[in-house]
C-alpha cells in the first residue's frame, strides 16, 4: 500500500477536509469529484496516521489542529471551509476557535459525550482492541475486500451502505488502520479528554450524525454539543446512516457540504 501525507485538487474557494481516527485522507475519495468542482480541496493526513508526519514527542490536545494549521499555512489557506468526520470533526472545531475557518461541517464529531459518561473510556478501549484486530488482518487486506463478505466485515462499524465502495478503497482503509499509531493518541485522550473552546466559535457550524453510528451512537455521543457547547449548531440527522457518513451516502454528504459551505 502507498499511503501519501495530502490531496489537493479543484478549484474555487479552499476547503479543508480532515479524516478520523486510525483513517486516511482517502476516506473523502467518494465526495472529493464533486467537492473540487467548487472548491480548492486540501486533505491532509493527521499525524500519527498512514502517511502523515510521524508522532514526535509528547501527544497533547493541539497536537493535531497545529499541524492542520501548517498544512493550511502551507497550501496558502488563512481560512477555510473546514469538513471533519469523527476526530477530523472535532480538530475542525478546535481549528474553528482558532480562528481559521469559514464554516465547518463536522460528520459525527468526537469530544461530544456528557461530562462523566463513561462511554469515552469504552469508545477509546474499542479502538484499542479494533487497532490489534486490524493488525492482524492487514496483511491479508486485499483478500477481505475481494468478497462481499469481506467488504461488509471491514465497513460493519463505518457504515450501513457498503457495495458502492471499490475493494481498493476498503483494502487501502484497513491497511492505513493498521499502520496508524493509534495508542498514544488515546492515552491522551484518556488522560485530558476533548477540551473545546466553543464560545470562540464565530462561524457557521452545521453537524452530521448518522443515526446508525455504531462508534458514537446518536444521541449519547452528541449531548456536550446540543445541549452545552454548539446549541445554536445547524443540526442534520441521516436515518439509517453510521459513523461514516462520505463512504455511507456519498452524494448525500457532498450536498450536505456544498450546501453550506458557501463563497
Amino acid at each position: 500500500m502507498t499511503f501519501t501525507p495530502a490531496h489537493r485538487g479543484g478549484s474555487g474557494t479552499p476547503l479543508v477536509a480532515i479524516h478520523g481516527f486510525t483513517d486516511t485522507w482517502r476516506t473523502w475519495e467518494l465526495v472529493l469529484p464533486a467537492l473540487e468542482r467548487r472548491h480548492d480541496v486540501l486533505a491532509p493526513t493527521l499525524p500519527g496516521h498512514a502517511g502523515g508526519p510521524r508522532l514526535d514527542g509528547e501527544v497533547t490536545v493541539d497536537l493535531l489542529p497545529s499541524a492542520v494549521e501548517r498544512a493550511m499555512d502551507e497550501a496558502g489557506f488563512e481560512t477555510a471551509h473546514l469538513v471533519g468526520n469523527s476526530l477530523g470533526g472535532f480538530v475542525a472545531l478546535q481549528l474553528a476557535a482558532r480562528g481559521r475557518a469559514r464554516s465547518v461541517v463536522a460528520l459525527a464529531p468526537a469530544g461530544g459525550w456528557a461530562h462523566g459518561d463513561p462511554s469515552l473510556a469504552e469508545t477509546l478501549g474499542f479502538f484499542a482492541t479494533m487497532h490489534d484486530q486490524v493488525r492482524k488482518a492487514a496483511p491479508h487486506a486485499e483478500a477481505i475486500a475481494s468478497s462481499p463478505g469481506g467488504r461488509r466485515s471491514a465497513t460493519a462499524y463505518l457504515t450501513t451502505h457498503y457495495e458502492h465502495i471499490p475493494a481498493g478503497l476498503i483494502a487501502h482503509l484497513i491497511a492505513g488502520a493498521a499502520a496508524c499509531d493509534a495508542l498514544p493518541m488515546i492515552d491522551r485522550a484518556l488522560s485530558d479528554g476533548y477540551p473545546l473552546e466553543a464560545e470562540r466559535i464565530t462561524c457557521p457550524v452545521r453537524i452530521v450524525w448518522g443515526t446508525a453510528d455504531r462508534i458514537l451512537p446518536f444521541p449519547r455521543a452528541a449531548i456536550r454539543y446540543r445541549e452545552q457547547l454548539l446549541p445554536q449548531a445547524d443540526w442534520v440527522e441521516l436515518e439509517g446512516v453510521g459513523h461514516a457518513p462520505q463512504l455511507d451516502v456519498p452524494l448525500e454528504t457532498a450536498e450536505l457540504i456544498l450546501g453550506f459551505a458557501g463563497s
